[in-house]
């Protein structure tokens, strides 16, 4: 093998990479991150079940084989990170390290290890860190971030891009198992005793509650699984909260083992299931949401978010992710920037009804839509749909994301429905799905004009005249008429209840 392809196989560019260790009750993780962005992808994601945080509450200090186990964790981190080349390291520690007498010591033996400062947060710190997360995550997020880790609960309250005062409460997994001697009737009262009439709560009434934490993306994965849900992302999952609520008292009132799909929850979360279910029963009792969000996003990601700069803080990050996959997939990414002003022409002249956040769908969509150009030709309907759907994004909810992927496979297949799963268009209004036919049948038409390559569609207006739908091919771009235009043409004018016109010299 040659030197520069040698060269060439290398993904990662040394340097550019960011991770962050997170050192927590339950867990002790390591994330790895292609680099510092609005939109940053995870790269490597490895954890260790420790249970540094089990007893901390009745013993005052970290249990040893907890510890030994975490800082074999963390040496096995540290060599990975140099063998990837990570260029900078953040290292967290949460409530077992900050509770515990021994605490200290431990962090000074992770900071060794790591080559690293330790961060200990706070519990107003990694509330708000949490919030963070949630806010670089979610689309004009309004509501209560709620942490539950192994030690500890932090709420904080989350308005645009306003963060409200952390606090947190011993009410993790592992603390409740402790302090409760593992009897939940005893873990209720302490709950109850804690939750009732916390301020944060008084203001969650119709609003969204934001479910951060292990034990409860895991509690999400069961509900997910046992209705049969048909997109198996985390991030953006949302629970109606009368059905939260009724999932959440069935799954601590039923023998953990015998519910349906238990074994898509590891078995070291399982023992957790109940106590999360009994503290998010009482969030919900008690703060009356509309919903539940499951968020992916949370201390880690929050903090990646507050290293940003102001300008980069300021980005969507659904149109920062489909413009980075844009760049490292398609032909010609300057094309899908094209697309995007050649299709606000055609909807602004066409009076199609478009809200502002369908608008930004349908740009994102323009950025995806040449990302699997390399598949066959028979499949990249097919692949463009499963990438697009179960892409790491963040900024986008269930029914975006579905949006996102039917719009390419539109333009890859044509309004051909034989071979999609109905299941992925459940998640999808009528109105999504038919602004997701229009995109798509557009894109045809745009994609068989340009090639791919920029430079033609800005020559090439798609417009709506005088009750017509023209497609304006000029001077020397006259003979790029013909029969598959015209035909993909008249797909779209059907679409939109127009006529077809090929305006060519």
């Amino acid at each position: 093998m040659s030197e520069a392809l040698r060269d060439a196989g290398h993904g990662l560019l040394s340097g550019m990479s960011v991770a962050v260790i997170d050192i927590g009750s339950n867990s002790v993780r390591l994330v790895v991150y292609e680099r510092l962005s609005r939109s940053p992808t995870p790269i490597f994601n490895e954890k260790a079940s420790c249970g540094l945080g089990r007893e901390v509450l009745t013993t005052g200090r970290l249990n040893p084989d907890a510890v030994e186990k975490a800082l074999a964790a963390l040496r096995r981190f540290r060599v990975l990170c140099d063998r990837m080349g990570v260029g900078t390291l953040y290292v967290l520690a949460t409530a077992a390290a900050r509770d515990a007498a021994n605490g200290p010591d431990f962090v000074n033996a992770c900071r060794e290890i790591c080559r690293s400062e330790v961060e200990v947060l706070s519990g107003k710190r990694e509330a708000q860190l949490s919030a963070l997360g949630i806010l670089s995550g979610v689309h004009h997020a309004n509501g209560v971030v709620g942490d539950l880790g192994g030690g500890s609960l932090e709420l904080a309250d989350l308005h645009g891009q306003r963060i409200g005062s952390g606090v947190t409460f011993p009410l993790g997994g592992l603390a409740l198992q402790d302090t409760s001697g593992r009897s939940l009737k005893k873990a209720d009262k302490i709950v109850k005793d804690l939750l009732t009439k916390e301020p944060h709560l008084e203001h969650l009434k119709g609003r969204t509650f934001y479910a951060v934490g292990g034990t409860w993306r895991a509690l999400a994965r069961l509900h997910m699984f046992q209705r049969g849900y048909p997109l198996h992302v985390m991030h953006g999952y949302i629970i109606p909260a009368r059905e939260a609520l009724e999932f959440c008292r069935l799954v601590r009132q039923v023998p953990i083992d015998t519910l349906s799909r238990i074994d898509t929850v590891s078995d070291v979360r399982r023992p957790l299931l109940p106590y999360g279910a009994l503290v998010l029963e009482h969030l919900i009792r008690i703060g009356k949401p509309a919903n539940v969000f499951i968020s992916a996003q949370g201390v880690r990601e929050g903090l990646l978010y507050e290293l940003l700069s102001e300008e980069d803080r300021s980005q969507d990050p659904l149109i920062s992710a489909a413009a980075e996959l844009n760049e490292v997939r398609a032909r010609s990414p300057a094309h899908g920037w094209e697309l995007i002003d050649w299709t606000d022409q055609f909807m602004k002249s066409s009076h199609i009804d478009e809200s502002v956040e369908e608008k930004r769908l349908r740009h994102a969509a323009c950025l995806l839509s040449d990302i699997s150009w390399r598949a066959h030709p028979d499949y990249r309907g097919e692949q463009s749909l499963n990438l697009i759907a179960h892409a790491s994004f963040i900024g986008v909810d269930h029914p975006g994301r579905a949006f996102l992927a039917l719009a390419i496979y539109y333009r890859h297949v044509g309004l051909v429905d034989e071979d999609l799963s109905p299941r992925i268009r459940e998640l999808v209004s009528a109105r999504l799905l038919d602004r997701a036919r229009i995109l798509g049948a557009a894109m045809r038409v745009g994609y068989i004009l340009s090639a791919a390559m920029p430079g033609t569609l800005p020559l090439t207006p798609l417009t709506v005249e005088r009750g017509k739908l023209s497609l304006q091919l000029r001077g020397e771009l006259a003979p790029l008429s013909g029969d598959r235009i015209a035909s993909r043409l008249r797909t779209l004018a059907r679409l939109i209840g127009r006529e077809a016109v090929v305006l060519a010299d």
